[in-house]
């Protein structure tokens, strides 16, 4: 009576499967368009940062390196999760994704720390910054960043994509700089008050930090296999508790493979006159329909089945 069966019903599996996919190739588009804006503006913030000597911009040059790196990375991981699974990677790829959304908050918090150390060596000594080509250089790189967060959100999966989120926090990082940078400079053209250029490299670190923090906590739930965030699974448990001949519900596991594509499994105890079947397909129905996972495992169990307690 014990009963395994991946919950993929047909005609649900392929058309979440369609929107899947084409999700992923608007993620790519969105990518590539900021990745090509991004490392554009990122030469004009550098050069013009040693020539007007302002940290502000430098800081932003730099956050923007660490960007083309981020966006290069993220769209690694979208063709390296397109590679099809393999019997030693029964999961394929996909979770790459989750490794780089991870290494970008990482990365994040160290131009952060970077910037900030610069910044507390020039509290001493503010040198003097060319503030009209600083403020005007950083207004282009405002611009281009507002179009690389515009092309990733209208093209790409911003709110559930981990991987294409991270991607998005250092372009919004990147936005935060060049508006720091024009608040310093006309800080500076109107009053001299050089000490504005570390002042506000610092206010814009701290909000790195902060976005850094939300994905490295995000993508390390989902590399210890912590239960998806928009699903309760004692209310999984619950429906699955209410289907007409189950006993009990236990061995729950609800994981995210990569962002939205996760999976279920559980063990499920029904009554023994009862029709396996009808039962293993009213589960997989409910699973489907009311928390949109499609990749489910269930087995089902009577009275005669026994197996050994297990450990997680």
């Amino acid at each position: 009576m014990g009963h395994n069966h991946h919950g993929h019903d047909h005609h649900g599996h392929s058309h979440s499967h369609n929107h899947f996919e084409e999700t992923r190739e608007g993620n790519k588009k969105g990518l590539i368009t900021a990745l090509l804006i991004t490392t554009g503006i990122m030469f004009l913030e550098f050069f013009g940062g040693l020539m007007t000597n302002s940290l502000a911009l430098l800081s932003d040059s730099g956050h923007m390196l660490s960007d083309t790196s981020s966006l290069i990375l993220s769209l690694v991981a979208i063709w390296f999760a397109s590679r099809p699974p393999s019997p030693n990677k029964s999961y394929g790829y996909y979770r790459f994704e989750i490794l780089a959304a991870l290494f970008n908050g990482v990365t994040l918090f160290v131009i952060a720390g970077f910037i900030v150390w610069e910044a507390y060596r020039r509290f001493f000594e503010p040198p003097s910054v060319a503030s009209g080509t600083m403020i005007f250089i950083a207004s282009i790189g405002l611009l281009a960043n507002l179009i690389s967060a515009w092309s990733l959100m209208r093209k790409g999966d911003v709110k559930n994509n981990v991987n294409l989120r991270s991607a998005y926090l250092h372009v919004l990082g990147d936005a935060l700089g060049s508006v720091g940078a024009i608040i310093a400079g006309v800080l500076m053209l109107i009053f001299d008050w050089y000490i504005a250029d570390p002042i506000i490299s610092v206010l814009v670190s701290l909000l790195i930090l902060k976005s850094a923090w939300g994905i490295i906590k995000h993508s390390v739930h989902i590399l210890m296999e912590g239960t998806p965030l928009t699903i309760n699974q004692d209310e999984v448990k619950a429906v699955l508790g209410e289907i007409d001949g189950v006993i009990d519900v236990h061995d729950l596991h609800i994981w995210t493979i990569t962002s939205g594509l996760d999976s279920l499994s559980c063990h499920v105890l029904i009554e023994d006159n009862r029709n396996s079947q009808e039962i293993l397909q009213e589960a997989i129905n409910i699973i489907r329909d009311k928390f949109k996972i499609i990749h489910t495992t269930i087995q089902i169990e009577n009275s005669q089945i026994a197996h050994n307690e297990l450990k997680v």
